[in-house]
């Protein structure tokens, strides 16, 4: 494992929800884990640490009161908290709206959904999560691109409350 691969893993760590990571490849251990200093430490099979200061991440953006416009480029109206339902990213990922690149998607705009049915994939860590509506509605909109990376809370979809 080369130093671009334990920067790549500790990025992944940092932006993610876990605090440890442990990875055995050839042979090879490396245990990377966050503290409360914001440092990561790193280490090798042999017992060396190599210690890591992570970036002091930005604040959150402060939450606005009323509904924020839905965005995907186009300058459509505010979303109705009353009308719609949010399906947002649980993780950082990539964003798939079918099982395979030859597959149908999961769902289109205006397709009926229940509570449980699947809306799409998300990819993280070569690890395929499939995100499933909690309402049953109508699907108004879906807001990200096919094989787009997604943020953690993102809107993926807004669902029509029927």
């Amino acid at each position: 494992m080369n130093i671009q691969e334990i920067r790549q893993l500790i990025r992944i760590v940092e932006k993610s929800g876990i605090d440890e990571l442990e990875l055995e490849e050839e042979g090879r251990k490396i245990r990377i884990r966050k503290n409360q200093n914001n440092v990561v430490v790193a280490t090798p099979q042999n017992g060396t640490n190599v210690t890591y200061a992570m970036p002091t991440p930005a604040p959150p953006p402060q939450t606005p009161t009323a509904p924020a416009p839905a965005s995907s480029g186009e300058g459509e109206a505010t979303t109705d908290s009353d009308k719609y339902y949010e399906v947002r990213s649980p993780m950082v990922g990539t964003f798939y709206r079918a099982p395979a690149p030859d597959a149908a998607p999961y769902v289109e705009v205006g397709d009926m959904v229940s509570p449980g049915q699947t809306l799409c994939i998300i990819e993280a860590m070569k690890l395929m999560n499939e995100i499933q509506s909690e309402v049953s509605g109508k699907i108004a909109k879906i807001l990200v691109e096919n094989a787009q990376p997604v943020e953690y809370n993102q809107v993926l979809f807004l669902i029509e409350k029927v």
